[in-house]
């Protein structure tokens, strides 16, 4: 026993920036950033909180799936930029939907839907949970150094939710972490202890080498979906959708070139959400659940990658 998806769900803020905002305010115009990261435009909040707009996408998910909040036994929710480290985003989403059940937190930035499917799939084979809302939400936007063009161009906000529910939908995920601060961080301020010693070394926001994050992420999206595939006896023919954390256009290209599997079988919509971290990949299956895109038996293959460093890959059955 695992689990099958029972609804999905999405939220992203009416605010919608394209590349020639911010040429207003960076040195920086659409053509640079379409060639090196493929967004055009993203949702920034003006108003919500990354709990707020957890909740919204929870609804979303609740309704296409047709179970009742009060029927949830769990929530796992990811972000790495809810507004408190404590009430947690899953606790905050749980008070809003007005329900008692366990929730948890999952940091495991970009790669975060991934561990959350697989920490869910152990509740269910234990046969604790019948019903279980999943949410990655992110307000990137204020973690954002303004003043790297390099970053600010790529990160945005927004939320994507499933509902699980008794089946055999979830087949099988493969991970790998390696933990560092060299590659991608983002750094708490560090408080005003009298016994600190350290002091504030690096603003509070994100730090990404580029070069770096883009060779680490092209070999954990071909490493961790080959093995995952081979794994269970699968190929890249059996796949109805490849749907990869939205990091980079380019990224997802050179996985491509690199697997000799067609860009086609990507889902790609990071044009129009950029970088949402933990939140992109249930966007973008609300997105092609919404559009009538996927079939009943349809195998997904889900990679993810970023920070920790980690990434992943989880094969799910529709």
């Amino acid at each position: 026993m695992s689990f099958s998806v029972l609804g999905t769900g999405m939220y992203v803020p009416p605010k919608v920036v394209t590349n020639d905002d911010l040429s207003q305010i960076i040195d920086t115009n659409d053509e640079w950033i379409m060639q090196r990261v493929g967004i055009h435009e993203r949702h920034f909040s003006e108003q919500e909180t990354a709990a707020e707009m957890g909740y919204r996408a929870a609804l979303a998910a609740l309704e296409n799936s047709g179970v009742r909040a009060e029927e949830l036994d769990l929530i796992l929710a990811a972000s790495v930029s809810g507004e408190t480290i404590s009430p947690s985003v899953s606790c905050e989403i749980q008070g809003r939907l007005g329900v008692s059940c366990m929730t948890m937190d999952i940091n495991a930035a970009c790669s975060a839907f991934d561990f959350m499917l697989e920490t869910a799939a152990g509740f269910f084979a234990r046969k604790k949970v019948k019903k279980v809302l999943v949410v990655g939400t992110e307000r990137l936007s204020r973690l954002i150094d303004w003043t790297d063009r390099s970053t600010c161009v790529i990160f945005a906000d927004g939320a994507g939710a499933v509902v699980l529910g008794e089946g055999n939908g979830y087949i099988d995920a493969v991970f790998d972490v390696k933990g560092g601060l060299d590659v991608i961080n983002i750094p708490q301020p560090v408080g005003s202890s009298p016994y600190y010693q350290r002091g504030q070394e690096r603003k509070p926001c994100i730090h990404m080498r580029g070069q770096d994050t883009f060779k680490f992420a092209v070999t954990a999206i071909c490493r961790d979906s080959v093995q995952v595939l081979e794994r269970n006896g699968f190929s890249f023919d059996d796949v109805a959708y490849i749907v990869p954390h939205q990091a980079n256009k380019r990224i997802i290209d050179f996985a491509s070139a690199k697997l000799k599997v067609p860009k086609e079988k990507f889902y790609v919509n990071i044009d129009r959400f950029g970088n949402t971290s933990s939140a992109s990949i249930p966007i973008a299956l609300d997105e092609m659940n919404r559009r009538g895109m996927l079939k009943k038996g349809d195998l997904l293959l889900l990679p993810a990658f970023g920070g920790g460093l980690a990434s992943a890959a989880c094969l799910l059955r529709w």
